[in-house]
């Protein structure tokens, strides 16, 4: 028997149904001679550290870490088991297994941790696939890859999984441990992604914090030739500007105004026209994605993968979302007239604007050079139904269709003229433009009224003009400014910002070793990272903005640097790039991430811990430490010493002496 083993049910629905399995079993779909079975993400999961020897167990202490397995345990999460059961007897009596969970890395592993897990020893094959609609999947079905293939991503997935375990065990606990000793009763929890992500927002609230504005002077110029007015702006010498090229002295600028108002006339030194040509933007990879929906609408990371990943599954409108690039195989050229009929079945109303586009013309975006595991995420050759999309996930849908429209209308062409003038011996430049050829902008005309932020003189229109010719001065004008500290990280741009982790490393040995697209996680885990941080406290949400908390601070000055920067975690990241492409053992990675663990360890016992967060209240029994915790009337504090001490402090701060239960549910750390 072939078994097809997917990563979720409606996945699973979706492949039985081309192969013709529909008889429906307990777990399972069969039929046509396969059985098609699923997971619910992940059924497994690392061993909790007490799994490796008693002395891990609770209560944590600092002296038995650092905790570095050699043979790595998994167990069956509970709410799994049965599924799991499902799936073990299945593969018995299978003689072959095709992967069909989501094609990346994490749909590697959540496959073949399974297989270890049951020693299944039968053939393999691999179900790359790009779309879920019937149409991609035929079409998967007949080019299935031989298990080894794939096999890489798997052991780059585990590289991620032992590396992000070995970090957040040992120096969580450290931490927690040494924090507890000066009365702090909550976990500080330490990640390898999260701790240096945390740290860039931690950073920024600090630089806007300590920001002290600084004026500054812009010197206009309102000039008229042939019977036009046109701005030109001063261009001031260094002597008188800052690192940025602003004029810090406003004496100098108004003087300078003076000047020009008594000179009466600017003298045209030179005048240079070029055209000028912008590409289409790509369609969207999942972080770019992210971005724009976050500046558009607010929307979290989460909420723009839960929305890709429905599109993409559950209305099979567009193709598989956790993707980093945003290029397009050039074999898809032949797709594109099933896309636009598609396209017009699910929105007649954008025949129209169909007509309008050139199916033929190929832009940048057609690239196979470009191409990673995934491609761009664009509509499907699937009818989808409008009506059944939420309000959000019709937005999503129509910015994805967009910019993937945008690849069949051509270049935007503008005629870029900049004309430099002299004025009482003081330097002024003029810039505009003229749109020759609109291109793919036509599709962007809405965007571009509502971008406030658009700059004015960029849509300046500038009477003809000449080399020699004199404008007249109608008016010069001293504009005070202020400089500006920098915005706070949104959800989007923090996603930019963990997507380019090498903008942030300083370090020239470091900067040589990384690529330029470093980043901090994967297209797949970062909407994730950014949750983790909401729901431990480490950061919070005000309006579209994210802020650290008092705690995220102490805990940032407590680390050390190796464990926060940006630049460290992501060479580790592109480490694991190097496994899933052979150029690194997982052996090697390990034994790497061992080391740099023990290390860590050892620096952070030899730190004094102070903070200034509020302690715990003592223990009402023992007069120990307690730690807050969560139970069904709500907060309260209990002894970290539970079960031997059962002192609590619930929500009124009223210290109570609890009942010793006879056989408690779970010790807690």
């Amino acid at each position: 028997m072939k078994l097809f083993l997917c990563e979720k049910p409606s996945q699973g629905r979706d492949i039985a149904a081309v192969l013709g399995a529909t008889e429906k079993k307990n777990g399972y779909l069969s039929g046509a001679g396969v059985a098609v079975t699923w997971g619910f993400g992940h059924l497994l999961e690392q061993a909790s550290p007490e799994s490796y020897g008693e002395q891990f167990g609770n209560p944590w202490r600092t002296e038995v870490l650092p905790i570095l397995p050699t043979q790595w345990q998994m167990q069956i999460k509970p709410e799994s088991r049965v599924q799991f059961e499902v799936i073990k007897k299945l593969l018995k009596n299978a003689d072959s297994v095709v992967i069909a969970t989501d094609a990346d890395r994490e749909g590697e592993v959540i496959a073949r941790e399974i297989l270890d897990y049951c020693n299944f020893r039968g053939n393999i094959e691999r179900l790359w696939l790009s779309a879920l609609d019937d149409a991609s999947v035929r079409a998967a079905l007949k080019t299935i890859k031989p298990g080894s293939e794939t096999y890489p991503y798997y052991l780059a997935g585990l590289g991620r999984s032992r590396a992000d375990w070995q970090i957040g065990m040992n120096l969580t606990r450290l931490y927690t441990v040494k924090a507890r000793e000066c009365g702090y009763g909550d976990v500080l929890s330490v990640g390898r992604v999260q701790s240096p992500t945390l740290n860039l927002v931690v950073e920024r609230d600090r630089e806007i914090a300590n920001f002290v504005p600084k004026p500054f002077f812009i010197v206009t110029l309102a000039l008229t030739a042939n019977g036009q007015t046109f701005q030109a702006q001063w261009v001031p010498a260094e002597s008188y500007c800052d690192d940025e090229k602003r004029c810090m002295h406003e004496a100098v600028a108004r003087q300078v105004a003076q000047l020009c108002q008594q000179t009466g006339v600017a003298s045209i030194m030179e005048v240079e026209t070029k055209r000028e040509t912008v590409s289409a933007p790509l369609p969207f990879d999942l972080g770019s994605l992210q971005q724009q929906c976050s500046k558009r609408w607010g929307f979290g990371a989460q909420q723009v993968l839960d929305i890709a990943q429905a599109l993409y599954e559950t209305h099979k409108a567009t193709t598989y979302p956790r993707t980093d690039c945003g290029f397009l195989p050039t074999s898809m050229l032949a797709e594109v007239p099933a896309v636009f009929s598609a396209l017009v079945k699910s929105d007649p109303g954008i025949s129209t604007l169909l007509k309008r586009l050139q199916p033929g013309y190929v832009s940048r975006a057609w690239n196979d050079k470009k191409i990673t595991a995934h491609h761009g995420i664009i509509p499907t050759k699937q009818p989808c139904v409008l009506s059944r999309m939420s309000e959000a996930e019709r937005l999503v849908y129509q910015l994805i269709r967009q910019h993937y429209l945008a690849q069949f209308l051509p270049v935007h062409e503008q005629d870029a003229t900049r004309v430099s003038l002299n004025c009482g011996g003081q330097l002024f430049k003029a810039r505009g433009n003229v749109v020759v050829v609109p291109g793919w902008k036509v599709l962007f005309e809405k965007e571009r009224e509502d971008d406030k932020h658009q700059n004015e003189s960029n849509k300046a229109t500038l009477p003809a003009l000449q080399q020699g010719e004199q404008c007249k001065v109608a008016g010069a004008e001293v504009k005070p400014q202020q400089t500006k500290p920098p915005e706070y990280y949104t959800e989007g741009t923090l996603i930019a910002a963990m997507k380019n982790a090498a903008q942030f490393v300083t370090d020239p040995r470091l900067k040589k070793l990384l690529k330029e697209n470093a980043g901090l996680g994967t297209e797949a885990t970062r909407a994730g990272i950014i949750e983790t941080l909401l729901s431990r406290g480490f950061i919070v949400k005000k309006g579209k903005s994210l802020r650290a908390t008092v705690v995220a601070g102490e805990l940032m000055d407590l680390l050390p640097l190796p464990l926060k920067d940006p630049g460290m975690t992501a060479l580790w990241e592109q480490a694991l790039d190097d496994i899933a492409e052979g150029r690194m053992s997982l052996d090697d990675f390990m034994a790497k991430q061992s080391s740099w663990t023990t290390q860590l360890v050892e620096k952070g016992r030899q730190q004094t811990i102070r903070l200034t967060v509020a302690p715990s209240p003592p223990c009402p029994v023992c007069g120990g430490t307690t730690r807050q915790r969560k139970g069904k009337s709500g907060a309260f504090w209990g002894c970290l010493r539970y079960p031997e001490c059962t002192g609590l402090i619930n929500a009124t701060n009223s210290p109570q002496r609890a009942r010793r239960r006879a056989s408690p549910k779970k010790k807690v750390s």
